[in-house]
């Protein structure tokens, strides 16, 4: 402002120096001529720098700076540096705007902003997958016309936005379940906050049922247990009527130490890193093991026979993989009454190793083949139990085979025996110097 005022001065002066000058050569009139044209001039200059910046503020085009002498000049630089700083700002405030939009974008979480009257003012993507909405299709529309669970639109209407909502039957395929909860903000507007808790909930449930199956599976034994104990002690027994109660409690505390033992087994699996991946399995000691047990558990009662590539090897634990393809080959012969066949194959297809137990035993219903991995689920409790399991085994076999990155395949048909068939990965696969003869 003081450079304008200074500017504005010194032309003052030399337009009075000017006059004087004329007036002393060319007397008053001339010099009077002289300062009313300049004015003219002076005004005419004003008008049309005024108007100029009028259609410049009016439409304004950044980093396009007027040229003009004098104070014009001046004032255009100066609206020019004013303009470069509002727009830095607002390309700063743009920035900070899109970085929150990405931020909320990016979160695992559904997030929809309703107005005062609970309609869609703008929603990210996680929020449209919830709530089967579209973003641009549904802005401005009210989110009950939209979402029309009867749960939620009482959640919505009741005001009382303390607890979560809890809906189910959410998503394309209507089996989601999500946690809804609403935050009020700024003036009687909305934020909905969404969580796919699917997962969550059914490792709750499977959390629930490993419970009761292990309070049930070791109730059993404890029952039975109890009541041998309270039978000795209370009924005078002959010495063979004791040794046979002794036997059976025997089976019992051994059923109950199966179980531990194969919990712990799993306990260990998950908590454990990754085998290693360097480390070449001595698959000629573990088929040797396979062969001597399943020998021992038939007792002569089945056809036993091995296919085995003496070359093809495994990297990884030894320890887990005895462990896994032990409890595949013992329930091939539990399963199989006496008298049937149980194939064992180890050899190589197409780069990857392949281990595979076929029977001839009782086979298995189609509709429970997804389900024999779980925890205790038997598809004959009665016969499992007849024949020693724990309905740990499989599950069991799941974890060694998910930590070795091999894949289990079976195929039954009930009355016709099974295959169960393990396909480790090509990076697994080695070979190593066949066994001399």
């Amino acid at each position: 402002m003081n450079i304008i005022w200074a500017r504005s001065l010194v032309s003052v002066l030399l337009l009075a120096l000017v006059c004087s000058a004329v007036g002393a050569f060319f007397g008053v009139r001339v010099a009077l001529a002289v300062a009313v044209a300049a004015l003219l001039v002076q005004g005419f200059v004003s008008t049309f720098h005024k108007q100029r910046l009028w259609r410049l503020l009016d439409a304004p085009v950044y980093g396009e700076v007027p040229s003009a002498p004098g104070i014009w000049g001046e004032i255009y630089y100066r609206l020019h540096k004013l303009a470069k700083r509002w727009h830095a700002q607002v390309r700063q405030v743009e920035q900070q705007h899109s970085r929150f939009i990405q931020a909320i974008q990016a979160s695992p979480n559904g997030v929809a902003m309703l107005d005062d009257h609970d309609q869609i003012e703008w929603c990210n993507a996680i929020s449209e997958v919830h709530f089967g909405l579209d973003a641009r299709r549904d802005l401005r529309q009210h989110i009950t016309h939209l979402v029309r669970q009867p749960e939620f639109v009482r959640y919505l209407n009741a005001h009382r936005y303390d607890e979560m909502l809890i809906m189910r039957g959410m998503g394309a395929k209507r089996q989601n379940v999500l946690s809804v909860q609403v935050f009020p903000y700024g003036e009687n507007r909305k934020l909905v906050l969404s969580e796919d808790i699917t997962e969550l909930e059914r490792t709750d449930a499977m959390r629930r049922d490993f419970v009761a199956n292990v309070s049930h599976e070791l109730k059993t034994p404890l029952t039975v247990l109890s009541g041998f104990l309270e039978t000795m002690r209370e009924l005078p027994l002959s010495d063979g009527e004791r040794q046979r109660y002794l036997e059976l409690m025997e089976q019992q505390a051994a059923r109950m130490r199966h179980i531990v033992t194969d919990l712990l087994v799993l306990a260990k699996l998950e908590g454990e890193g990754a085998p290693p991946d360097d480390q070449m399995v001595d698959m000629r000691a573990v088929l040797g093991h396979l062969r001597e047990d399943a020998d021992g558990l038939s007792g002569g009662q089945h056809r036993i026979s091995f296919e085995i590539d003496d070359g093809l090897s495994v990297t990884g634990s030894e320890t887990e993989i005895l462990s896994a393809l032990g409890n595949l080959v013992t329930n091939a012969i539990r399963y199989t009454p006496g008298a049937g066949s149980v194939h064992v194959a180890w050899v190589e297809e197409n780069g990857h190793a392949v281990f595979s137990v076929a029977d001839s035993g009782f086979g298995i219903p189609a509709a429970d083949i997804p389900r024999l991995t779980e925890r205790f689920y038997r598809v004959d409790r009665s016969r499992s139990r007849d024949t020693g399991g724990t309905g740990l085994g499989l599950a069991i076999v799941k974890h060694v085979l998910q930590r070795h990155e091999a894949q289990l395949d079976v195929k039954s048909e009930e009355g016709r025996g099974s295959t169960f068939t393990v396909r480790f990965p090509a990076a697994r696969t080695a070979r190593r110097q066949p066994a001399p003869a």
